[in-house]
């Protein structure tokens, strides 16, 4: 009987395989650049600085329910409330100062790894001038991983790594004569 139960479990287990789900389907060079297509719209609108409600374009990204892990600035969270904070916080203490922002996109990476699901890895620039008027830019790169839900991709997984900063010299030289 146990010989029977591992046989069938076997022919079963291959037969399944054999079939694939949905996902482990093989994906088209056409259905590749379109979903490339498809998410290089999403983040270009919902990075784009010009206007009002930067805050609700960069959470339009992310699934409404379920997990969302969030990696930046050596923080690490793991819900849509603690990324909808994050978001606003960084929007509210440094967004909102920025004069005349540009979210420039550099190098885009897209593997899409299955029908409805892909990793998209990006450089970034975010060339501004402070409230003082002087130039200033943010920098880093930007990897995430796209799930398509009913129909609408959306981010579970990213990570966010700074360029660092560059001391300004000018202010160095004005601590040292003081």
């Amino acid at each position: 009987m146990r010989l029977r139960l591992a046989a069938l479990f076997c022919a079963l287990t291959v037969g399944g395989c054999d079939r694939g789900s949905p996902a482990s389907l093989p994906v088209s060079d056409a259905e590749r650049q379109a979903i490339a297509d498809t998410l290089t719209g999403l983040i270009a609108q919902a990075y784009d600085f010009s206007g009002n409600s930067v805050s609700e374009r960069l959470l339009s990204l992310y699934p409404d329910t379920g997990r969302v892990v969030a990696a930046a600035a050596g923080q690490v969270t793991t819900s849509k409330a603690a990324l909808e904070s994050a978001i606003g916080s960084f929007w509210e203490s440094v967004g909102q100062n920025m004069r005349d922002p540009q979210w420039v996109w550099g190098d885009i990476y897209v593997d899409v790894l299955a029908s409805d699901a892909a990793a998209v890895t990006a450089t970034y620039s975010i060339p501004h001038h402070t409230p003082l008027g002087r130039p200033h830019t943010i920098a880093g790169a930007w990897t995430a991983v796209f799930v398509r839900r009913d129909g609408k991709w959306v981010v579970v997984q990213e990570h966010l790594s700074d360029v660092p900063v560059v001391p300004d010299s000018s202010t160095e030289h004005a601590h040292e004569d003081a």
